[in-house]
């Protein structure tokens, strides 16, 4: 008997239907869904496959009875957020599909010790909206705001606008609660910025796409909130003019900058040209266009200062035009040109590829990569743009005939290029199935072991999002590779 009171047979051979029975034993009819329920609940930004069955849990107790019903069954299970990944990272053919999408409460908020205690299913800008309501902020900000959840971005380690100045979704969580494998509640929910108490568990779990356990509540670290707030938008005829305005702002705004999005011409022309709803807010005559926030306490005299630093990058012919924002809602306009990124399919069949490479190296990397293309395709577009004061950059290039072929030479040309340029194949969405075959490219035979021996000991029956991340150890290797 296992802890709920149901008899399991020997682990892997139970079939899909008793599985089904004693999930809906355990967590009430309404909360497993199988067949065109699943369809019609299922959709997402990349393939998610075919689910045995779809797990709707209401809380941390009915994950881990989840959890142990599926270790004993030898099922694997694949933990769904919002499911606005890119990499296949919740695909769930022939497994159980757990999605947190009920556990989406705000237990606590804090303004005191500035932290929240929020389900692994609460929506980023939910989160966002609380922290409001007790002037608070939290930093989190992305373009899948509005139905990513706290659970993926941890288990992914999202980035999205804001990590020039705090960092990715890891340096904004405190604590997680986390289900393993076989059902075990592992709690380090604390809210403490400095607990040197032996391993982080906490970061170990971020960024591991739902491959060691399954997130299902976490403490967040807020900020005070920040009313002076100023966006401009900033054209430049360079990358070098790129890379000196982004230090020199760094400089001379005190730590207050907050975002520094870079948009290649293409990308402009896109987002501001009918029937995109945008429209220039500087001239399509430019070498690149940079939108920038800065955040502070103070709106008078952070606004002056603002207007004073780009006006001396100006004079000193660092910047060619610029507009500030004069009111919110030139600040929102500002922004829809950047998060436009549904134009993109104006190109056609197209391919996304999210990576990261040191900014020094980033025009270099998209001038090869270019020559490349169009030694190859001649004519095929692309266009480009991206968090770039973090490395960040987004390549969107045109699929011709989108057939697998094709799509396949297309990756290996810009991943192997990363990998040339010793960047990271995934900035931010992690690497799921879609870019398994690559991550050799960006992480040593080293580190791969050694992640390869984590998995093993949290999950050794591999049942945890099997087949993403990492590449299954040899047979010889049960125990773990050796490092």
């Amino acid at each position: 008997m296992d802890n709920d009171g149901f008899h399991l047979s020997a682990r892997g051979s139970l079939g899909n239907a008793a599985i089904e029975k004693l999930l809906r034993a355990a967590l009430g009819d309404q909360a497993v869904l199988t067949g065109e329920a699943v369809t019609e609940f299922a959709s997402g930004w990349s393939d998610l496959g075919a689910p045995v069955a779809l797990v709707r849990p209401a809380d941390t107790d009915q994950v881990a009875a989840a959890a142990r019903i599926c270790h004993q069954a030898g099922i694997p299970m694949v933990p769904w957020g919002g499911r606005t990944g890119l990499v296949a990272g919740a695909c769930a053919d022939g497994a159980v599909a757990i999605s947190l999408d009920r556990m989406n409460r705000i237990e606590e908020v804090d303004p005191v010790d500035g932290v929240m205690l929020v389900q692994a299913g609460c929506v980023v800008a939910t989160a966002c909206e609380a922290a409001e309501q007790v002037d608070m902020f939290f930093p989190l900000d992305l373009g899948s705001r509005g139905s990513a959840t706290i659970g993926g971005v941890i288990s992914t380690n999202a980035g999205g606008n804001r990590v020039v100045r705090f960092g990715m979704t890891r340096q904004l969580v405190l604590g997680i609660e986390v289900v393993l494998a076989d059902g075990t509640v592992l709690s380090s929910l604390h809210p403490l910025i400095k607990n040197n108490t032996g391993y982080d568990l906490t970061q170990l779990f971020c960024g591991a796409e739902g491959t060691l356990g399954i997130v299902t509540r976490a403490v967040l670290r807020l900020r005070p909130a920040m009313p002076g707030r100023n966006v401009a938008f900033v054209a430049v005829e360079d990358f070098n003019c790129v890379t000196r305005l982004l230090r020199r702002l760094e400089s001379r705004l005190g730590g207050q900058l907050s975002a520094f999005e870079v948009m290649w011409p293409e990308y402009y022309h896109l987002v501001t040209t009918p029937p995109a709803l945008g429209r220039p807010v500087l001239a399509h005559s430019h070498g690149y266009y940079i939108l920038v926030e800065t955040m502070g306490a103070d709106r008078g005299e952070d606004a002056s200062h603002f207007e004073t630093v780009l006006a001396s990058a100006m004079e000193e012919g660092l910047v060619s035009d610029a507009v500030i924002a004069k009111s919110e809602a030139e600040a929102a306009r500002m922004w829809a040109l950047r998060d436009d990124g549904e134009q993109v399919g104006r190109i056609g069949p197209y391919l996304p590829f999210d990576v990261s490479l040191r900014v020094s190296r980033i025009a270099p990397f998209v001038a090869e990569l270019r020559a490349g293309l169009e030694l190859q395709w001649p004519g095929k577009q692309s266009v480009v743009f991206g968090h770039v004061g973090d490395g960040n950059i987004h390549l969107v290039i045109a699929a011709g005939d989108n057939s697998a072929a094709q799509r396949e030479a297309i990756t290996d040309i810009v991943l192997n290029l990363v990998g040339k340029y010793e960047g990271s194949i995934s900035a931010e969405h992690g690497i799921g199935l879609d870019k398994l075959p690559y991550l050799h490219l960006s992480r040593s035979p080293q580190e791969i072991a050694a992640m390869q021996r984590i998995k093993h000991a949290l999950d050794p029956d591999n049942i945890m999002n099997p087949g993403k991340v990492l590449p299954a150890p040899c047979p010889s290797d049960a125990g773990g590779a050796a490092l």
